[in-house]
């Protein structure tokens, strides 16, 4: 079994980036599969990208060496059509020359062999197609269609940003019989988009990477997420920076107005994609603290080895972080730099700030350790003030001085 993340275009802008996530991606695996991740064997997890073209041959070699069935298996929506166009094994020079010495090995064995057993095989081979509808009979049962005719260019599964466009398993075989790719349903559960109005569902689908902007959430205020989300903080005079990574429209609010548009108790002229009623069903869906140090990531040139080069246990600060997701739609990275001596400690478990989140039913909202996606694809400060370009005035002159000087 091999573990396949899709669309890793939307985690950093560039592939050298998304290869040094690798680590990091296996571990937020080993914590998703809690108690026993960290005995599970994963040197098989792939990070592709079928919009760039990322690790799609690797995987394409792979699913060809290794033959047999190959099954796509995956939530709704998370890309496995659009991957399966990608990686499905087409035909190649050298792909060809192997298919071709395999019938001629085929063809050996079978002069070689007695006649008897030839011609016994070949009686069974055509009973078998004098009866076609016993090859029926065998897959009647069975959870998969008809495999689909060998053909030169088959055809692929629907691409969509709706998800449930793929609505049955599709077959289709490659190498003459050495193998198949089976891509089935999206595993269907509920979804965020049950709570959105009709024509505002495709809002949800980040179709390309998310450059968030920076937003400051001080001690009263909260984040709201197109009215579907309500995040606000917990820990008193404590101040929380977000960065939204979700194609949804995010802005800071006082609380009290947070509140007032996320239940939709009375009118205001914030737009949203809620439907109307969701604010009845807005509920907790739990508080979740910042608990991950980023520190050395966050601090800059503190503790960078070329310039201060301090080390974290000396900063009177920590920064912590926490990754807020949002199911099928992206997530939201929260930060906070406190003082050492206003973490509450109590033996080995430490207060670090939190905050309360609240979704519709209390659904869709889980938390992982922070990727520092900011970070990765951080826009650059084009405010910032420049040393100014020396001046070639006088540098100019003193040439034509010297040539002078050297003509005379």
């Amino acid at each position: 079994m091999s573990f396949i993340i899709t669309r890793s275009d939307l985690l950093a802008p560039q592939k050298e980036q998304v290869d040094k996530l690798m680590p990091y991606l296996v571990q937020v695996l080993r914590d998703a599969l809690g108690s026993v991740g960290r005995n599970v064997r994963l040197g098989n997890v792939r990070c592709v990208s079928a919009k760039r073209g990322w690790w799609t041959k690797q995987v394409k070699d792979e699913i060809w060496e290794r033959g047999g069935g190959t099954w796509m298996v995956g939530k709704a929506n998370v890309g496995k059509s659009n991957l399966f166009e990608c990686i499905f094994p087409k035909g190649s020079p050298e792909r060809q020359l192997e298919i071709t010495s395999r019938s001629i090995r085929m063809v050996d064995r079978l002069l070689l062999g007695s006649f008897e057993a030839s011609e016994s095989q070949i009686g069974a081979d055509t009973s078998n197609h004098s009866q076609p509808e016993a090859l029926f009979q065998a897959v009647e049962g069975s959870l998969l269609p008809p495999p689909q005719p060998k053909k030169r260019f088959p055809v692929m599964p629907t691409v969509s940003h709706l998800p449930g466009t793929t609505t049955s398993p599709i077959r289709i075989p490659f190498g003459r019989g050495k193998g198949e790719l089976i891509d089935l349903p999206g595993l269907a559960r509920g979804s965020l988009e049950d709570h959105v109005i009709e024509g505002r569902r495709s809002d949800l689908v980040m179709r390309q990477r998310v450059k968030p902007e920076q937003l400051v959430i001080k001690p009263g205020q909260s984040l709201l997420i197109s009215g579907l989300v309500r995040i606000t903080g917990t820990t008193p005079d404590t101040t929380l920076l977000a960065y939204p990574f979700v194609p949804l429209a995010a802005h800071v609010t006082s609380t009290d107005k947070a509140i007032t548009i996320s239940t939709q108790s009375q009118p205001s002229g914030v737009p949203t994609i809620a439907k109307p009623g969701v604010g009845h069903k807005m509920a907790l869906a739990g508080s979740f603290r910042l608990r991950w140090d980023v520190t050395k990531q966050r601090a800059g040139p503190l503790t960078s080895s070329s310039a201060a080069a301090i080390g974290t246990e000396a900063l009177p600060f920590i920064v912590c972080a926490v990754d807020i997701l949002l199911e099928g739609c992206g997530w939201i990275e929260l930060v906070s730099q406190v003082r050492k001596k206003d973490l509450e400690t109590t033996g080995e478990i430490t207060r670090f700030p939190a905050v309360d989140i609240w979704s519709p039913n209390g659904d869709y909202i889980a938390m992982r350790r922070p990727m520092n996606g900011w970070l990765l694809g951080k826009p650059k400060d084009a405010s910032g003030k420049k040393r100014p370009r020396r001046s070639m005035r006088g540098v100019k002159k003193g040439l034509k001085l010297a040539a002078r000087q050297k003509s005379k």
